[in-house]
């Protein structure tokens, strides 16, 4: 038992699952609910398909108190671990029907719609719909475009199934559901009387600290513990590459690591806060960060992934951090008692090297708010919408008086080994105008190519790297133009009442 945790004894891991308690032990912490639903639960609708949070084939659902309401996030079993199951009520696709066996209205739908083929994937597609369905979606054709976005299917098509849930529109709960949602409901506060979870079998722990200190000297104690938060990468570890973790410490639970919040100058993130968490706050303060979040994994990523462990993975083509360092973010790390500031971009050293010091972790970021002279808009490029990897994210932020540009801060993502500014690009615009005739310049080609040396690899060359840099670049200054956005292939720049002559730079330039 570590000595962070106090007086605290070992305990099982409390959940409700379809209804029914369950209190679990003798099982490794590193194994996945997935594993458990699959293998002693023998509940088989969830199936495995990719092992890796993307095909959606093993979504389920996890219900929390929120302000005394029980919020549902569907997650991805395959690489949510069993430990964070804890305090929690799950349901499965077994879970979604009547107890005397009559369908699901939003099972119906599927039925009624025609939304199955051979089937593997229709459990995943049903739980993500009464996810939407129990948080009361509106199932408007954006809203399905978020919800079903991370799940696959390779032999229906979508048609069928956007129709099932379009369907469901409007239709009220059942009486036998919300006497289930009352149950679940007083189960979950029962919960919260449960000490922080200190549990262990077959030499492996997981500890889930109450508070920021304790949290603090469990870390200090063991040095080397894995610090978990949503598994979105680290589950991958586990199922991929098949490690074997001895110890992790979670901040799942951590009280006010989670909070976002507005100050006077600013916005403070917690580190435990999740993407869907951040996103909804802060998507009122920096509308293209909202566009941003959308792209960033899916539902079931976005309700599982944190701000902290995106920052802290230190990827050179995560999304958040250039868009962060655009804004001037500051990070907040944590050793034991001590707290220390630093800017976001100094945190990222070199490839796979951060600054944190051993037994330092990331307590939460700060981000300024900007005065009006200042416009921000960050943009993605990705072979798909949905779910995939940049090849290149860029982040602009640009200071406009009387039309000119007057100081710039500008990141970009997959364009180096860590999340970088582009600092000859910022001397290059200053003094520049916005008006679209002043945009293809050499110098700004000159610039990037002093700021960047990009890698060709599976997701872009090189080349195309530098070229979308300076093209995102464009587009930036042409929707700060006309204040929409603007697409720069076809029509897009006459719809927006711009000149060809704002088009992609000339062949020269691309050489």
């Amino acid at each position: 038992m570590s000595a962070a945790l106090g007086p605290q004894k070992y305990r099982p891991i409390h959940f409700m699952l379809n209804g029914q308690a369950h209190e679990i032990e003798r099982l490794r912490p590193d194994t996945t609910l997935l594993q458990l639903l699959r293998g002693p639960h023998n509940l088989t609708g969830t199936k495995e398909g990719c092992a890796e949070g993307d095909c959606g084939a093993c979504t389920i659902l996890v219900g929390r108190l929120q302000a005394g309401q029980i919020v549902w996030q569907p997650v991805n079993a395959c690489i949510l671990l069993l430990p964070m199951a804890d305090k929690s009520v799950i349901r499965t696709v077994e879970g979604v029907a009547k107890e005397d066996g009559t369908l699901h209205p939003v099972q119906q739908a599927m039925v009624d719609h025609h939304g199955s083929q051979c089937g593997f994937c229709t459990p995943g597609f049903v739980m993500s719909l009464y996810g939407g369905w129990l948080n009361r979606s509106s199932f408007s054709a954006s809203d399905l475009d978020d919800l079903l976005a991370g799940n696959l299917c390779r032999c229906t098509g979508y048609g069928p199934i956007i129709k099932a849930g379009e369907s469901l529109a409007g239709q009220p709960l059942a009486e036998w559901e919300t006497v289930l949602l009352d149950e679940e409901k007083a189960y979950l506060e029962t919960c919260e009387a449960l000490p922080g979870l200190v549990y262990a079998a077959e030499g492996a722990s997981f500890i889930a600290p109450l508070s920021k200190d304790s949290f603090a000297r469990a870390f200090m104690e063991q040095p080397g513990a894995q610090i978990i938060a949503g598994a979105t990468d680290i589950g991958l570890w586990i199922t991929k590459q098949n490690q074997k973790l001895l110890s992790f410490i979670s901040v799942q639970d951590v009280s006010g690591l989670d909070d976002v919040t507005e100050q006077k100058d600013g916005f403070y993130i917690g580190a435990a806060a999740t993407h869907h968490k951040a996103a909804d706050f802060l998507a009122a303060h920096f509308p293209s960060l909202k566009e941003l979040w959308r792209r960033f994994g899916s539902v079931q990523v976005r309700a599982s992934g944190t701000i902290g462990g995106n920052i802290a993975n230190g990827s050179p083509i995560g999304d958040l951090a250039p868009a962060f360092i655009a804004l001037d973010a500051d990070l907040l790390l944590r050793r034991g008692k001590e707290e220390r500031r630093l800017k976001l971009e100094d945190f990222f050293l070199s490839y796979g090297q951060q600054d944190r010091q051993q037994s330092e972790w990331v307590d939460g970021l700060f981000i300024p708010k900007l005065s009006t002279d200042w416009k921000f808009n960050c943009y993605k490029l990705s072979r798909r919408f949905d779910q995939d990897i940049s090849a290149v994210m860029g982040a602009f932020a640009l200071k406009i008086e009387d039309g000119k540009i007057t100081a710039a801060r500008i990141a970009f993502g997959g364009m180096a080994g860590v999340p970088q500014r582009a600092r000859s690009l910022e001397t290059a615009l200053i003094g520049q105008a916005l008006e679209p005739d002043k945009i293809n310049e050499p110098a700004i080609d000159s610039a990037l190519a002093d700021d960047f040396t990009p890698i060709s690899d599976v997701r872009a060359s090189a080349e195309y790297r530098l070229l979308g840099a300076r093209n995102l670049l464009q587009k930036c200054r042409l929707e700060m133009i006309v204040d929409k956005p603007v697409r720069l292939a076809g029509e897009g720049l006459a719809s927006a009442g711009l000149s060809p002559l704002c088009s992609i730079a000339s062949s020269e330039a691309r050489q």
